[in-house]
């Protein structure tokens, strides 16, 4: 038996914080991230690491769209109402820069991105929850099986996350 199965009684946010209420700094969010990431590759290595992240963003990315996208009639309202929970919820703001999901494809951007707005640039992508993340919004909406994966990074020098989300079967 799992002892932390997630579930929404989990974030405890009704009545757990009647005077700090819900929002939390960007900066110990990002503390509690990367702390955790640092940790999980110290022990495992960086490619675990990534397969976790990946799969945790995909849990909230399905938690995400249960609790707040569903019910959609179709793609113009699923993609207004994830712009307006994402920029409302402080998420990050998001474009759809080609949209062929007809075809299996959609590439979007996500600016002002809460993991990695604003970081020192390196030379590797650093929003592999966010491709989780990503992947399960398309699937829930679609109920096909979807893949996001990033391709442009705030630092790698973008400025902007920019990922290409495929159809994968």
């Amino acid at each position: 038996m799992k002892t932390y199965k997630f579930s929404w009684d989990l974030l405890g946010v009704e009545d757990g914080r009647p005077n700090l209420g819900t929002q939390v700094d960007l900066e110990l969010y990002r503390l509690m991230h990367f702390t955790l990431r640092d940790v999980l590759e110290d022990k495992f290595g960086r490619t675990v690491t990534d397969e976790v992240l990946f799969a945790a963003g995909k849990l909230a990315g399905t938690e995400f769209y249960t609790h707040y996208i569903e019910p959609v009639a179709g793609l113009d309202e699923f993609i207004n109402k994830t712009q307006q929970v994402l920029k409302e919820k402080k998420i990050g703001i998001l474009k759809i820069e080609e949209d062929l999901l007809e075809q299996g494809k959609v590439l979007l951007t996500i600016d002002e991105d809460l993991d990695c707005s604003g970081l020192p640039e390196t030379d590797y992508e650093t929003c592999i929850y966010d491709e989780g993340f990503i992947s399960a919004l398309f699937e829930q909406f679609t109920e096909k099986k979807w893949r996001a994966k990033e391709i442009d990074c705030w630092c790698t020098g973008a400025r902007t996350c920019r990922f290409i989300v495929k159809e994968t079967e």
